[in-house]
C-alpha cells in the first residue's frame, strides 16, 4: 500500500471520526462531503432556526461550518491539531433553504503549525463566507486511535 493510499485512508477516517464525535456539527446538520489530506468539504442546509433577527443566517451557524471543514482538513493527518487564531468575513448572506457548502485547504503545513483557507458557498455559487484559521499541531493521535473504548477522546 502506498504512501498516498495511506494518507488518504487516515483521513477519511480522521474525518469520519470527527464527523460522528462533533455533537455540535451533528446537531446543525453538518455532512461531510469529501476529505483528503489537508483539505475538506461539508456542507449544511440552513433553516429558519439558524436565522439571526434581521432574517439572513447567523454569522455563527456560517462560522461553525466553516470551523468544522477547517477541523477536519486540520487533523486529516493524523495528528491533533487545535485552532491558534481564526477570522471570518461574511460578503453575502444565505437563508433558509438555502445550502451551504464549506471547503477547506490547506495553505501551509509545518511541523508545529498550519494555516487554513476556507470558502464557504451557497449553492449559486455566491461566497458567503470567507474563513482563514491557523493550528497549533500536537504530538499526539487524534481519531479512532486516539479515543477511548467509549469513542471520545480522554475517554
Amino acid at each position: 500500500m502506498g504512501a498516498e493510499t495511506t494518507a488518504q485512508q487516515q483521513a477519511e477516517a480522521v474525518g469520519h471520526w470527527m464527523a460522528e464525535a462533533d455533537r455540535f456539527a451533528r446537531g446543525l446538520g453538518i455532512r461531510m462531503v469529501t476529505v483528503a489530506p489537508g483539505r475538506c468539504e461539508v456542507a449544511m442546509s440552513v433553516t429558519e432556526a439558524m436565522h439571526n433577527g434581521v432574517g439572513t443566517t447567523h454569522g455563527g451557524a456560517t462560522f461553525t461550518l466553516a470551523d468544522f471543514a477547517f477541523a477536519v482538513a486540520a487533523n486529516s493527518h493524523g495528528r491533533t491539531a487545535v485552532a491558534l487564531s481564526t477570522q471570518m468575513s461574511y460578503p453575502a448572506a444565505s437563508r433558509a433553504g438555502d445550502t451551504l457548502t464549506a471547503v477547506a485547504a490547506e495553505e501551509s503545513l509545518g511541523g508545529r503549525t498550519g494555516l487554513y483557507r476556507v470558502e464557504v458557498r451557497r449553492g449559486d455559487g455566491t461566497l458567503v463566507g470567507l474563513f482563514i484559521g491557523t493550528v497549533y499541531r500536537r504530538s499526539d493521535p487524534i481519531g479512532p486511535a486516539a479515543a477511548g473504548d467509549d469513542g471520545q477522546v480522554g475517554g
